[in-house]
């Protein structure tokens, strides 16, 4: 199965096609990455275009259609998301909706207690929490948008296993979470930006499991407002 993988969530633009056989072997086809928020909608399809001409595929060859549904940048949701479903429509191809969290997840690959930590900004973060055993992924709770503190006191709900830290939110706060689990065996991964092959592996298993569809299947997952509608809620 091809599939194209579409992550532009974050600062990083991540897109890849990969071919995964059915013992879930990825072969890396093209990839590319783009380190500037501010672009997406610019550099998106260009880079798309890209890897198609690099690889001598085209969306006819495309099976599946993997998108970041969030929570992230709101823009840059909405681009991935929009880009997407156009793909979708035209050719008339599935689609799979993985969000930030799971995709930071499966940046781990071994048996592991893992707590993807996505910054966004005065204190606040997204997080989850995730057991990985025998190359099966199973979220625990729900997603956490709140601030680090309350984000740390859902991990510790799940602390009984070694815990991996994951993403720009374990950077940013390392020192915080070392002083919260002083006594806990954690460790910090280094792989804390989103990858668009993590996130068609992600996609992948959830088309295993009959988590596709249409274009329909795929819409932003925000969890909390923009800061212009808080703003506005303020006033």
């Amino acid at each position: 199965m091809k599939i194209l993988a579409v992550d532009t969530s974050s600062r990083n633009c991540s897109v890849s096609i990969v071919e995964v056989d059915k013992n879930k072997n990825i072969n890396i086809i093209a990839q590319g990455n783009n380190d500037d928020e501010r672009t997406h909608s610019v550099k998106l399809m260009p880079m798309i275009d890209n890897m198609f001409k690099a690889s001598n595929l085209s969306l006819d060859n495309i099976d599946l259609l993997a998108c970041c549904l969030g929570p992230g940048s709101f823009t840059g949701i909405r681009i991935g998301i929009a880009t997407m479903k156009a793909f979708a429509d035209v050719k008339n191809i599935p689609t799979v909706g993985v969000t930030s969290l799971e995709s930071l997840a499966y940046n781990i690959e071994e048996n592991a207690t893992i707590c993807p930590i996505i910054d966004c900004k005065n204190n606040n973060v997204y997080s989850a929490m995730f057991e990985l055993k025998d190359n099966t992924y199973v979220q625990i709770g729900d997603n956490i948008a709140d601030t680090i503190e309350v984000a740390l006191e859902n991990c510790k709900l799940h602390s009984e296993n070694p815990i991996v830290f994951i993403g720009d939110g374990s950077v940013l706060h390392k020192d915080l979470i070392l002083e919260k689990f002083a006594n806990k065996d954690i460790r910090f991964s280094d792989k804390n930006i989103q990858s668009s092959v993590s996130l068609a592996r992600c996609a992948y298993d959830k088309y295993l499991k009959g988590e596709y569809g249409d274009s329909s299947n795929i819409s932003p997952l925000y969890l909390r407002k923009s800061q212009a509608e808080r703003t506005m809620l303020e006033q």
